[in-house]
């Protein structure tokens, strides 16, 4: 309810802005063009992520990969970090930090082994995970439509990044918890899906989702249709789980009202300091001072604003991947560094697994320099 109210109060912001002529008619069709697909995709895949949870899926997968383990929890570790991996690249970090979080703690649980490192591997991959796709973060989102880059040349362009991000973001996890990723445990049977019917539609639709998603179509148009297909599905089998809190409301609130208040100081060119900080070029030293605003400025106010205000002055594919470093794996620092860290703790505390935000910032401090370092090297290298 607090990013809602937040988001509330900077639609008024803007809402002002336009009536004293800050933002004219046309700089708002124009910001409403560019953004209402974008926010029609993050409600549709929303929707999507939530009632294939529902259907078992995210709960079946894991206890498939815990089975395949074989008690070694160095091994259901890695399962479970290819799973986060590819839950962030094609279903938005979001739904790794909500819907995967509260499945592994409890095969953590469940296997008698830590949890720890498996809630961290989904909060720090959910942010260090998301640059490969454009629909792996909204910021993501925003760069290839303001750059007009097809999914496959976004990904050819972030690969290397994000390869080194989430190795790094890997090792540091290992390193600082090998006794308990070194352990073994005794595996439990698996359950079968509630309704095997649900189950199938949903993976299905899953499986039918992920490559549309890189084929060029304009992303909400077929996560909107897989969103029809399963809240159909569910009408049918489960009506009562179709409820209004699946639509992500505030986040579209919050977001509605960053675009129009970041747009609107813009205009007064208030932001203007933000391009002295952030530089010119293209040389390595050049992009890790873009990476390292960018992670600077997501961790103080959060990576969706500071992505919006810093945009302008990444005005190519190689400096805003630089950026896109710095506000998505760079943004583990603070607990609002980014809204899916925030969801992500709201899972562990409903899961009675505690991580303290001074302990977690601490963690955040050691792993994101690294992560920010080697992957705008890898960016330099590649570019």
């Amino acid at each position: 309810m607090r990013i809602a109210i937040v988001g509330g109060v900077l639609l008024l912001v803007g809402a002002a802005a336009a009536l004293f002529g800050v933002l004219t008619p046309d700089d708002l069709a124009e910001l409403a063009g560019r953004v209402l697909p974008i926010l029609a995709f993050v409600v549709a895949v929303t929707v999507v992520a939530e009632l294939a949870a529902e259907a078992g899926l995210f709960r079946v997968i894991a206890e498939r990969l815990a089975a395949l383990a074989r008690g070694r929890a160095i091994v259901l570790w890695l399962l479970v970090l290819a799973l986060a991996t590819a839950s962030t690249i094609f279903l938005s970090l979001d739904t790794t930090a909500v819907l995967l979080t509260p499945v592994v703690v409890a095969l953590a649980a469940h296997a008698r082994i830590s949890p720890i490192p498996f809630a961290l591997t989904t909060v720090w991959i959910a942010n260090t995970g998301s640059l490969l796709l454009p629909v792996s973060n909204l910021t993501n989102l925003l760069a290839a439509e303001r750059l007009d880059l097809h999914p496959l040349q976004f990904a050819a362009i972030t690969a290397a990044p994000a390869a080194a991000a989430i190795v790094v973001t890997a090792a540091v996890i290992f390193v600082t918890r090998p006794r308990q990723l070194l352990a073994r445990f005794e595996p439990e049977t698996a359950s079968p899906p509630e309704d095997r019917l649900l189950f199938a539609v949903s993976a299905v639709t899953l499986v039918v989702l992920m490559p549309l998603l890189v084929s060029g179509v304009e992303v909400w148009i077929p996560a909107t249709g897989a969103a029809i297909v399963l809240v159909i599905a569910f009408a049918v089998r489960r009506p009562a789980v179709l409820r209004f809190e699946l639509v992500p409301w505030q986040l579209v609130v919050f977001a509605s009202g960053l675009f129009l208040a970041v747009e609107a100081l813009h205009a007064v060119r208030a932001t203007d300091v933000l391009g002295v900080l952030a530089g010119t070029g293209h040389s390595p030293l050049d992009l890790l001072q873009v990476a390292g605003v960018g992670a600077f400025s997501a961790n103080v106010v959060n990576n969706l604003p500071a992505y919006l205000a810093l945009e302008p002055f990444a005005d190519d594919p190689v400096r805003m991947v630089a950026l896109l470093i710095g506000v998505n794996a760079g943004a583990i620092i603070t607990p609002w560094g980014s809204l899916a860290t925030l969801l992500w703790h709201a899972r562990l505390v409903s899961a009675d697994v505690e991580i303290s935000w001074p302990r977690f910032m601490l963690l955040g401090l050691l792993v994101a320099p690294l992560v920010l370092v080697a992957a705008t090297l890898a960016l330099a290298a590649t570019a």
